[in-house]
């Protein structure tokens, strides 16, 4: 029983020490933690205060919306370290070391993450240079989609069929890739018969596209001929349709041309093959 009262005693003891060592330290650095804490506080009030008005500068420029964030972001991330490391040095704290430690660390661990800082680096490129943004539409990889966002690490797509692709940006940046901006191209061929009025069947295909509302107006169609075929003469289309209703507009223009030349009287003739058989 003895000991087991020694025992408590000598915990009782341990915690009333450091219950003194604490109020010491509060009383010693009251104030220091005072100023830490009131230091960290203004540095968030001042790094977001100058991001908005960044933003707001950049936006009045008309700077692009990506661009305007990334900046925006950074400088508020640099103010708020800056005020951090102000507030640490109010401990009075030597903050020497723990640079020297952050260093050693931030090599060590772009050595092992190397994959993921080339994209960090990539998509710092990206934004930088505008090579796309959000809302263009861009195709590389074998992937096309509207680019819904651009971050440091991956650019995010969305596909036609409403997928979104994820794409890391070094795979991006360091291969050929297309931009259409807001349209996508759209490529058709249709194959009338020799015997029909070639230019009637143009001009209902050129009709076709200035009236339909889906195809864009910012580039003219262009209609002609592709090539002569075995049984039609084929006629080539190009237009420019928007990427969110790239198919629909496809096949919507196909149907009314196809019903357009069977309206006209314009026949489109199937692949025919005439075979003889000579008797020796």
């Amino acid at each position: 029983m003895a000991e087991l009262d020694e025992s408590l005693g000598d915990q009782l003891s341990l915690v009333n020490h450091f219950y003194q060592l604490g109020i010491d330290y509060m009383v010693s650095y009251s104030f220091q933690l005072l100023s830490a804490v009131i230091v960290v506080l203004a540095g968030f009030y001042i790094s977001r205060w100058i991001s908005n008005l960044i933003a707001r500068v950049l936006e009045a420029r008309e700077v692009d919306t990506t661009l305007r964030q990334f900046i925006g972001s950074t400088v508020r991330l640099i103010i708020l370290i800056i005020f951090v490391v102000i507030a640490i040095q109010q401990l009075g704290i030597n903050i020497t070391p723990m640079v020297a430690a952050i260093g050693g660390l931030t090599v060590g661990l772009s050595l092992a993450l190397q994959g993921p800082v080339s994209n960090y680096g990539a998509g710092l490129i990206i934004i930088l240079t505008r090579m796309y943004k959000v809302g263009d539409t861009i195709t590389t990889q074998g992937c096309t989609g509207i680019v819904e966002e651009i971050s440091l690490a991956a650019t995010e797509i969305r596909a036609e069929d409403g997928e979104i692709i994820v794409i890391p940006n070094k795979q991006i940046l360091g291969e050929i890739h297309a931009n259409s901006e807001a349209n996508r191209i759209v490529e058709g061929a249709i194959g009338v018969a020799y015997d029909a009025d070639i230019e009637r069947a143009i001009s209902i295909i050129v009709d076709l596209l200035a009236a339909h509302p889906d195809v864009s107006e910012s580039s003219t169609p262009e209609v002609g001929i592709s090539g002569f075929g075995d049984s039609s003469v084929d006629i080539e289309y190009r237009y420019w349709a928007p990427s969110g209703h790239y198919y629909p507009t496809t096949h919507g223009v196909n149907l009314a041309i196809f019903n357009a030349f069977k309206e006209a009287g314009i026949a489109i003739p199937f692949p025919q093959r005439e075979v003889r058989l000579l008797e020796n």
